[in-house]
């Protein structure tokens, strides 16, 4: 992607954190014509909280355009407030409701940036769009791999296995060959407002990690209290609603007990929340459905792999089996701890990642 793409053009979707800006400069430098962009996702009033200072928030915006000035690039701002409702938070508070702990940013890379952003790119007749995740995208024998970037500290390959080979083909992860050290140095060098900005840690409308409160305030009501129970029905005490709980949590239960206690069963229609000790956590197989194989045949039988249910766990080695209806089955080689309805298993042979799923039930 050096002189063969001069002038080939190439949408950047800036956050306005340091990783976005130096993935703008690392275009600008290697000869693209480039348009930077943020996308406007919500209003403080959407969800009934001052935003201000989180990601995707006013002064992110303003700290985007800076950087696209000092580039020498143009800057627009879409706003796509709805189409985020739609596909974003809703799902995300229904999950809740339903006894689920999703993953909002993995849709939001689906249904927004590589689905509305990247059909946006297509009217600006821009080749490529752009992002600051750390990944990397392989060409080879025809087909396109989503690799996990070299910065392993950073990898972001997890929260990217639904895109399709299509769509890696006109997609560039600049910073999928740097660590974070040196992306940081890049733009202090240039002297980007964005350059000592801290890494967002929560999603971007639930700042302060309270996704209860963010709930209650979007939905306008507050849920009803139920029983807390053990594995054998005893009552221990009561929850303050149920969408306050996930799966694995031992924290803020508020009932005393002579050992360590979790939740390992949020029974929704029952409004209950069952606690029991840390053995009944654990699991060795997990469903998904919706699998997305990214590169290739997908295997017809049982195959060998690496598994991780979570973006921050550690993968495992598994056997994985994918069905012709979309579902597929992830065995693990040793039973894995606080499985839950919602997250996404997603499936890696190597550097590769091969595809993955929502995972439905353990």
């Amino acid at each position: 992607m050096d002189n063969k793409n001069l002038r080939k053009k190439a949408l950047i979707a800036m956050s306005g954190g340091v990783d976005s800006s130096v993935a703008a400069l690392v275009m600008s430098e290697r000869g693209f014509d480039c348009i930077g962009c943020t996308m406007r996702l919500y209003e403080n009033d959407m969800i009934g909280e001052d935003l201000f200072g989180t990601c995707c928030s006013l002064k992110d915006t303003e700290d985007a355009r800076s950087v696209t000035e000092k580039i020498g690039i143009p800057y627009y701002i879409f706003h796509y407030e709805k189409e985020f409702i739609d596909n974003v938070i809703e799902p995300f508070v229904c999950s809740y409701e339903r006894g689920e702990t999703p993953n909002p940013c993995i849709r939001c890379n689906k249904y927004l940036k590589f689905d509305i952003l990247y059909k946006k790119a297509k009217e600006l007749d821009c080749d490529y769009i752009v992002t600051g995740h750390y990944a990397r995208i392989e060409e080879k024998d025809g087909h396109f791999y989503l690799k996990k970037a070299k910065d392993l500290s950073k990898d972001q390959s997890y929260v990217l296995y639904d895109l399709t080979e299509e769509q890696l083909s006109h997609t560039v992860f600049p910073l999928g060959d740097k660590t974070k050290t040196e992306a940081r140095q890049m733009a202090d060098d240039k002297e980007f407002v964005t350059s000592h900005k801290s890494d967002s840690q929560d999603i971007c409308f639930v700042p302060d990690g309270d996704y209860a409160g963010m709930i209650r305030r979007y939905r306008k009501k507050d849920y009803p209290k139920g029983p807390i129970v053990d594995a054998d029905g005893n009552v221990l005490g009561e929850h303050n609603g149920i969408i306050g709980y996930t799966i694995g949590q031992r924290r803020g239960l508020g009932v005393p007990a002579d050992r360590r206690l979790y939740v390992t069963k949020l029974d929704v229609e029952n409004n209950t929340v069952v606690l029991s000790d840390n053995s009944d956590l654990f699991e060795k197989e997990v469903d998904v459905r919706d699998f997305n194989w990214i590169t290739g045949q997908v295997p017809a039988g049982e195959f060998r792999c690496t598994a991780k249910v979570r973006y921050r766990h550690k993968e495992q080695p598994a056997t994985a089996r994918i069905f012709e209806d979309g579902t597929a089955k992830i065995v693990f080689e040793g039973a894995k701890g606080a499985i839950t309805a919602g997250p996404f298993g997603v499936l890696f042979g190597g550097e590769i990642v091969l595809g993955g799923g929502i995972i439905v039930k353990h």
